[in-house]
């Protein structure tokens, strides 16, 4: 059984609950685009001004999802520094069960139907040498941008979640949850780390009606100005008992100072204290891209997985 529509959030949380099912035997197979939480953030913060471009499908066995195609279209963003950027390209999130890794030829003809005539970028597992196979097979390519040491390809990183160190923040500085700072703090702190960013009100309330959003489990750190200086969400699997970060960041006026650092113990004993075992974080995994790495290194996170970004040019059929 297979259907064709805009996503939505009931589409999401069945592709969360697929999320959640592969993570549970094979996580080393979840997509960098695909984990419960990314999911969450990806829906929440982009539907309102971005889900006219999206398309999706579904693939069911037994009523049952067991595959998913999510394809972002060729569409105009505008960005919190007046700029707008036109994104020429499709991008496509995806995500099979193991025990149907045939259907990815399925979703890959779907994929080359729905966003004909544009280049065609995925970012399939590094671990999944069926499906890069099939991808191979069908005409995508390593994507250039992907290669040398400014690479985009980005890298799972995880950690248990015993034995947390207690966090310190500089004299001055405390924690407060998303609740207590309000909806303008949150967005703001969001917009200041990753500017320019697309982030607006509109999608922060997206994020907060998302199934596994939790006010208490988005953090931040307020300087002694009352200048929101870091954030993090953190997006809690308990069927797993793991606990996802994303995003983090850090306004530029006060990275190195430790506040991320402190953030991401504060969190992850938060996240312990809420039910989870396991944390994982993404960042970006070539070797230009050290900064984040090293942060997550240090409070304990290692390399778990990696994408493998591909490409199909517009020319190819």
């Amino acid at each position: 059984m297979t259907n064709v529509e805009l996503v939505t959030a009931a589409d999401v949380r069945l592709m969360q609950g697929l999320a959640q099912r592969v993570t549970a035997t094979r996580p080393e197979l979840v997509n960098s685009d695909a984990s419960f939480g990314e999911l969450a953030w990806n829906w929440g913060k982009g539907h309102a001004g971005e889900g006219g471009s999206w398309r999706r499908r579904l693939w069911f066995s037994g009523g049952e999802l067991v595959a998913w195609g999510w394809a972002q279209l060729p569409h105009r963003v505008r960005r919190s520094d007046g700029s707008v950027k036109n994104l020429t390209g499709a991008y496509l999130a995806y995500q099979v069960h193991p025990d149907h890794a045939g259907l990815v030829d399925e979703v890959i003809h779907w994929y080359d139907g729905t966003a004909a005539g544009v280049e065609r970028t995925v970012v399939p597992s590094a671990a999944d040498g069926f499906a890069l196979k099939r991808w191979a097979a069908h005409g995508y390519e390593t994507d250039p941008d992907s290669l040398g040491d400014a690479g985009s390809w980005t890298q799972l990183n995880e950690r248990d979640l015993t034995e947390v160190e207690q966090p310190v923040l500089p004299d001055g500085f405390r924690f407060r949850t998303a609740d207590e700072a309000g909806p303008k703090a949150a967005v703001q702190a969001h917009v200041d780390a990753w500017a320019p960013s697309t982030y607006t009100l509109e999608g922060y309330q997206g994020v907060r009606r998302t199934a596994p959003y939790r006010g208490d489990l988005h953090i931040l750190v307020e300087a002694p100005d009352g200048t929101m200086a870091s954030s993090t969400i953190m997006w809690l699997d308990e069927a797993n008992r793991t606990a996802e970060f994303e995003p983090v960041g850090t306004h530029p006026d006060y990275r190195r100072r430790g506040l991320a650092r402190a953030m991401l113990l504060h969190g992850m004993r938060l996240a312990w204290a809420a039910g989870a075992t396991r944390m994982t974080v993404a960042c970006l995994g070539a070797p230009g891209h050290h900064q984040a790495r090293e942060l997550y290194y240090s409070v304990g996170f290692r390399k778990f997985t990696r994408d493998a970004p591909l490409v199909k040019e517009r020319t190819a059929g």
